[in-house]
């Protein structure tokens, strides 16, 4: 695949200061990230940021984010998502661990088969079809996916591709299966109060992850180091986590930043070629999800709504919110130890999966 850098295209940024090439990219983030804000659109955040970054390169801009700022953000996501393990969801694991054996056992080998045909096909390269198939958090999965040598950019165009269709299947199945006209979305706040110990509490954990993750060498040391500390602070010392929205929202971008940064006209064109066939295996991975579910519903008697959520392929934190619309219908606590046990099972197997996938289809 050519890897030309992209500073080697002569575009209409190119000779612009940097500052304004900074200034140009801000700009078009509020707009993309405003426009998706107001749809109501999944990850609005990151993929914003993301798209805005594609578009700040492909116009021959050369700035990047400082690898300080990236490490800080992965370490930011790492600490949300190791706080977000709680005793009462991962306890729930040993009640239904059939169920979650089945659920993640099927949806990790149908990605996984997926992943292969893709990288089979030629279509994407090895390891980077797989990580892209995978179904689990897809900011983790980005971030996991560069530290096992798949092409993070890639990787991200396959999941948060998944994150949109998926999200919007889910509410639209939502939707015409309950009545939720009446229940809104919480709204957010941006700027709430801050319990300053609690929060220094946080930073310090954020820091300590990343260094123990620097320290011994973990790929992708910061995620993971922060992930490691965050549940260590959380579940072993019960602290309860300040990471407020303007913060995460501050560290998504960054992250979507940083990838979007390093697209180039060749991997454009490659993701622009793949995204028939991607849309295909986002359709195939998503239907057989469906089937899963009806079986669950039909073995199990679980509600059809609650199943299908549960198995949904991606997009947890969206899930998460589309099924608290939802609740008086839904067993939220099902929906999230699915999820959260295929998650994990991913975080942990991932790597070897996508090796041994990628060797047999020969990437």
């Amino acid at each position: 695949m050519d890897t030309t850098p992209q500073t080697s295209f002569k575009g209409p940024l190119t000779r612009l200061d940097p500052v304004f090439q900074w200034l140009f990219l801000i700009a078009l983030t509020v707009a993309f990230a405003s426009v998706m804000l107001f749809g109501a659109l999944p990850a609005a955040l990151l993929i914003g940021p993301m798209l805005a970054a594609v578009a700040t390169g492909a116009l021959g801009a050369g700035i990047r984010v400082p690898g300080l700022g990236f490490s800080s953000a992965q370490a930011l996501v790492g600490l949300l998502i190791g706080g977000s393990l709680e005793p009462a969801i991962i306890a729930s694991f040993a009640d239904i661990w059939p169920i979650l054996l089945l659920s993640v056992l099927v949806t990790v080998a149908a990605s996984s088969f997926l992943g292969f045909l893709v990288s089979r096909w030629r279509i994407l390269p090895g390891t980077t079809a797989v990580w892209g198939s995978a179904p689990g958090a897809a900011t983790a999965m980005v971030l996991m996916a560069g530290a096992f040598g798949a092409d993070a950019r890639l990787v991200a165009f396959m999941q948060y591709l998944r994150v949109i269709f998926v999200t919007l299947a889910a509410a639209l199945i939502a939707r015409l299966w309950v009545d939720t006209s009446g229940v809104d979305a919480p709204e957010t706040v941006w700027f709430p109060p801050i319990d300053l110990a609690a929060f220094a509490i946080t930073l310090v954990t954020a820091l300590a992850g990343g260094l123990f993750g620097r320290l011994v060498r973990l790929p992708a040391p910061f995620f993971l180091g922060g992930m490691l500390a965050g549940a260590l602070v959380h579940l072993g010392g019960g602290v309860a986590l300040e990471l407020p929205p303007w913060l995460m929202g501050a560290a998504y971008m960054v992250v979507g930043w940083t990838i979007g940064l390093k697209f180039d006209r060749a991997l454009l064109r490659t993701a622009f070629r793949a995204l028939p066939q991607v849309v295909i295996s986002i359709l195939a991975l998503m239907a057989f999800c469906g089937v899963l579910a009806w079986f669950l519903h039909v073995e199990w008697g679980i509600d059809p709504l609650t199943a299908y959520l549960a198995t949904s392929p991606g997009g947890m934190d969206s899930v998460a919110i589309i099924a608290a619309a939802a609740s008086q219908d839904v067993n939220l606590s099902f929906i999230m130890a699915v999820q959260m046990a295929r998650f994990l099972f991913v975080l942990l197997a991932g790597p070897p999966i996508s090796r041994m996938v990628a060797r047999w289809a020969g990437g």
